[in-house]
């Protein structure tokens, strides 16, 4: 008797449709697993940053950088800013971009200053390498990433007028202040600072540009970078995923009101929020 050799083409379509409908299923968890381990590796680099500030402040008697601050409009020494007081900590530039933005507002043909989607970061800034940027001379030609300060985290010289007339009292000056875990240092942001209060508005859909509302600046960093999430380094330098409905739940500045919201009649009820943001956990 002739032995049978090889498959049928039954057999073969057998066989591609258990690998397609297997594929089909591997497929999406494959896509979260990459996610998740994008997002971890976000929090790696921010626990990198926390020891950052931690240094700069070490080696300044515990206070912060000026930050950037005005006085009748002009800026007042812009370059004693995160972006370039922090230089001499750390090397690779890499280190200021979230994996999960892998290009930036330049690269799509937006610009380089932000606010062009979730998962754009800021920058390139144009020139020679390594020449001062003229209009944000607290950056050099070649920045770009997608972290950003709690602009609230600095320590503002005597008789300055704050840019956007924030208080001096809002301010966290130094690391040497009680409850430093329910401060947000450094985060997931769409430019390079953001300073939030209590009465901002929620983006009306995600990744809606931050100078949209330049007074509003909770959209800097409500968006959906991380699955409802976006990660943030504390003063105390722990690192956690923060729900989006949740950014009005932190110690922004000294007088943030955890009590009320960006409602009139103070805290939120679900149905309170733009639909896109409904779905996620507080």
């Amino acid at each position: 008797m002739d032995s049978r050799k090889g498959f049928t083409l039954v057999e073969l379509l057998v066989v591609i449709a258990i690998i397609a409908l297997l594929m089909s299923i591997l497929m999406p968890a494959l896509s979260r697993v990459r996610r998740q381990a994008k997002s971890v590796l976000c929090q790696t680099r921010l626990k990198q940053w926390g020891a950052c500030f931690e240094m700069y402040a070490g080696d300044n008697n515990g206070g912060f950088m000026e930050g950037w601050n005005e006085d009748g409009g002009n800026p007042v020494e812009p370059r004693d800013f995160w972006m370039e007081s922090l230089r001499p900590y750390y090397k690779d530039p890499d280190l200021r971009m979230c994996p999960s933005t892998p290009k930036t507002g330049t690269e799509v043909g937006g610009g380089p200053y932000g606010g062009w989607g979730t998962f754009v970061a800021w920058g390139v800034f144009p020139g020679e390498e390594g020449e001062i940027f003229g209009e944000w001379p607290c950056v050099i030609s070649g920045d770009y990433g997608s972290y950003g300060n709690n602009g609230f985290i600095c320590s503002p010289a005597p008789g300055v007028r704050i840019i956007q007339d924030s208080p001096v009292k809002y301010f966290w000056r130094r690391v040497d202040v009680k409850n430093t875990g329910a401060i947000p240092l450094f985060m997931d942001c769409q430019w390079l600072d953001a300073r939030p209060r209590d009465t901002d508005f929620p983006p009306e859909y995600d990744g809606e540009p931050w100078n949209i509302d330049h007074y509003n600046q909770m959209n800097r960093v409500c968006m959906s970078r991380h699955e409802g999430h976006i990660n943030i380094v504390y003063m105390d330098h722990a690192v956690r995923p923060v729900g989006l409905r949740a950014l009005w739940k932190q110690k922004w500045h000294r007088y943030f009101d955890l009590q009320n919201s960006w409602t009139e009649e103070g805290g939120c009820n679900l149905n309170d929020w733009p639909e896109w943001l409904r779905g996620f956990p507080d």
